[in-house]
């Protein structure tokens, strides 16, 4: 077990992973690509990387290749977060083509975004970190739970953040979460999204207990989020000093793969870095909110799944 150490050797200690089939969001750049990376070092079938530019997405793949040509087969998925189309497009793509999912790393994100709007209307960075993934595991579902009956290590991992402490205490208000959500600052949405993350993973761990659903925050990581900081965060983000405190994604991802591969990540755990035990915010830990928000969001997909 490496709670609250920073053992984890992905050289050693992610496991033979024969057989196994994996899909990673965001898988072009960042943690995404690091954790495609690392785990296709280890002899799964076949990875998915799924990010919503092919031409990124398969440059990223032929790199990996390039580096290590003996890396598990890795695939491009199409997949745009902020568009239900593409979700059920990504997923019905991915079920023509294999009959068993084991890991799936909800990864992808955007942070601090200005002001916008997914395809179907909710806040930018709500809809994709949140309500995208959430409708993502909800179509991946009947698949995951197939192959858990074969593999009862099956798991979801979503990627959440420390800031999702920094939520205001208003968090969930219904009637703009359909809108830009322009009285509250980009800060504020992101961390509402991160918040998000957490709820609907905990809900999920309580409905579906032959899946092992994780959620977790990687710290402060070199990642590609940084370059949608803007005004203060952008000052503040690209000082040296922070520069020499972040974490590099090397080492950033080791959370994430812990818990997308170790037998001691548990249905329902909240980790930080590494491999520790997450204890977040009051207000990521209430019932009640993350009730309201599980309700909320299987009513957005009513007619959709």
């Amino acid at each position: 077990m490496f709670w609250g150490s920073e053992t984890f050797n992905p050289d050693k200690d992610i496991p033979d992973l024969a057989g196994r089939v994996i899909i990673v969001t965001g898988g072009n750049i960042g943690l995404g690509l690091e954790t495609v990376r690392q785990l296709a070092r280890h002899n799964p079938a076949r990875i998915y990387l799924a990010a919503r530019s092919q031409e990124k997405g398969e440059e990223a793949i032929k790199k990996l290749q390039t580096a290590n040509p003996k890396a598990a087969p890795i695939s491009f998925l199409s997949l745009d977060l902020t568009s239900f189309e593409s979700i059920k497009a990504a997923v019905q793509t991915f079920q023509n083509a294999e009959t068993r999912l084991d890991i799936l790393v909800n990864n992808a994100g955007i942070m601090m975004s200005p002001e916008g709007l997914t395809k179907e209307g909710y806040e930018i960075q709500f809809g994709t970190n949140h309500v995208g993934h959430a409708y993502l595991t909800q179509l991946l579902l009947p698949l995951l739970q197939q192959t858990a009956k074969i593999n009862p290590e099956t798991r979801v991992v979503t990627v959440s953040s420390g800031l999702a402490n920094m939520a205001p205490n208003d968090i969930y208000k219904p009637d703009e979460l359909k809108t830009t959500m322009s009285s509250r600052s980009p800060t504020a949405r992101y961390s509402i999204s991160k918040v998000a993350n957490i709820h609907y993973s905990l809900a999920l761990a309580e409905r579906y207990k032959d899946i092992k659903f994780i959620v977790l925050h990687p710290g402060a990581v070199q990642s590609n989020l940084r370059h949608n900081v803007s005004g203060f965060w952008m000052s503040l983000v690209m000082t040296s000093v922070v520069d020499h405190l972040v974490t590099p994604v090397e080492k950033g991802v080791l959370t994430q793969l812990w818990a997308a591969v170790s037998p001691d990540a548990i249905n329902g755990g909240i980790y930080k870095p590494t491999a520790a035990p997450w204890k977040s915010s009051k207000q990521s830990m209430d019932r009640k909110l993350q009730e309201q928000l599980w309700n909320w969001t299987q009513e957005q997909f009513i007619g959709h799944v």
